[in-house]
């Protein structure tokens, strides 16, 4: 019991408070891999200005028109491939972590998590953890580089939530930690060991991010720079002199110009090359998902066997495991301080 609920009234109506809570959010996941779901959540999601910076009166025709008439059918044949009986993999993580962080933060903090783009909601997280008391909140986008299609519209959403209650909660933010040391020997741990654990000596190791349009990096977003500094940082402390290790962006989507170079044509032009042996890894994602399960594993695996590679790798992402939860525990600590 806290010192707030120890000395109101015995006529006042129950109040819970004092508590703090922590909300892991992460992009997010249709309900089910079939084609309404996946309407549902493409809607949602592609709705966004932050992720499609169009003018709304342009993008909508086009969106509800082309995209959610085409769009839909084809992404759910890809998440039945890689749907678990959990469900979704990037929600069943997700879930994982919060589980396992509840687990090392103790009684002192209450531990939930959302997703930006579909269930659950991060309004109705928010107010879960009020209502369990949580008077102060430590939001964590779990996404290591900042970008303003991820962390930036998990704020705007937190604020439209914060912008109907009476009674707000005092609210954190995670910052980017692209270049925090505890996030980079978590990644150098991970795949160091995964490496090690191939049955085949890898000649190349693509660090494949998620893509995002290019003139996002001429507007001054700095997640570009922030990729470029982890795959850095990453590739000098995995201190690796036996491969040679690259950096590339994934998932196109669209006309416009992305960040370059694009990890499928990567794939493609390896093997033409002669490249025999390629890993691919994920740092920018803090949770297996559709683009990494997906996008990499599969069709990845096919785009560079089916033009001339013999062996091929998709590394899991932090997850859940060990490394990846002393950092993120290391992180929300350090972030909480003067609260617990």
């Amino acid at each position: 019991m806290t010192w707030q609920e120890q000395n109101v009234p015995r006529d006042h109506a129950p109040v819970r408070s004092g508590r703090v809570g922590v909300l892991l959010v992460n992009l997010g996941t249709p309900d089910a891999p079939d084609a309404a779901s996946v309407k549902r959540y493409l809607a949602e999601f592609l709705s966004d200005p932050r992720v499609v910076e169009i003018p709304r009166l342009a993008w909508q025709p086009i969106l509800r028109g082309l995209v959610l008439t085409t769009r839909p059918k084809k992404s759910a044949h890809a998440y039945r491939q890689v749907w678990t009986e959990a469900g979704s993999p990037l929600a069943a993580i997700t879930a994982e972590q919060a589980e396992k962080l509840q687990e090392r933060l103790g009684e002192a903090v209450r531990v939930r998590w959302a997703m930006r783009y579909g269930r659950p909601a991060i309004g109705d997280e928010l107010q879960a953890l009020m209502d369990k008391g949580c008077e102060r909140v430590l939001l964590v986008p779990l996404y290591p580089q900042y970008c303003a299609a991820t962390t930036a519209t998990v704020v705007d959403k937190a604020a439209d939530k914060l912008r109907k209650m009476r009674w707000q909660p005092a609210l954190r933010t995670l910052p980017p930690y692209h270049d925090d040391p505890l996030y980079i020997d978590a990644l150098a741990c991970d795949i160091g060991a995964q490496l090690d654990a191939l049955d085949f000596a890898p000649e190349v190791l693509l660090l494949s991010f998620h893509g995002m349009p290019e003139r996002t990096l001429h507007l001054g977003d700095p997640y570009h720079c922030h990729c470029r500094k982890t795959a850095r940082l990453l590739e000098e402390a995995l201190g690796r002199t036996d491969l040679r290790i690259d950096t590339t962006f994934q998932s196109r989507f669209g006309r416009a110009k992305w960040l370059e170079p694009a990890t499928d044509r990567t794939l493609v032009t390896e093997a033409h090359k002669g490249t025999k042996r390629l890993v691919v890894a994920s740092p920018g994602f803090s949770a297996d998902c559709l683009e990494t399960l997906e996008e990499l594993a599969i069709q990845g695996r096919d785009q560079f066997l089916g033009a001339g590679g013999e062996r091929f790798a998709a590394l899991a992402c932090l997850n859940a495991r060990e490394p990846g939860m002393d950092m993120l525990e290391a992180l929300v600590r350090r972030e909480l301080a003067g609260w617990i």
